[in-house]
């Protein structure tokens, strides 16, 4: 079923879909490097569970990165392919 969406979908439509899933990974990014630094500077003064807040924003940071650089190299290497 969704294969079928998938196929139907034009290049523009694919296009405007994979830069709004981009936009909203940088907002994931920015807000979580927000909970990090907030969570590092508690962590200083409670000590205790902060680490697993840290843990969770690195987490979640190093996820939404992936998929950002899988995307990137992923375009490139179409690119290049379509260029030889």
């Amino acid at each position: 079923m969704v294969d079928n969406i998938i196929r139907q979908m034009s290049k523009g439509t694919w296009y405007k879909l994979s830069l709004y899933i981009n936009v909203i990974l940088f907002f994931i990014i920015a807000l979580f490097m927000y909970f990090l630094v907030k969570d590092c500077l508690t962590f200083s003064e409670e000590g205790g569970e902060t680490w697993l807040f840290i843990t969770r924003d690195i987490a979640f940071i190093a996820v939404a990165l992936s998929l950002i650089f899988f995307q990137f190299f992923r375009n490139l290497y179409i690119i290049m392919r379509r260029s030889l």
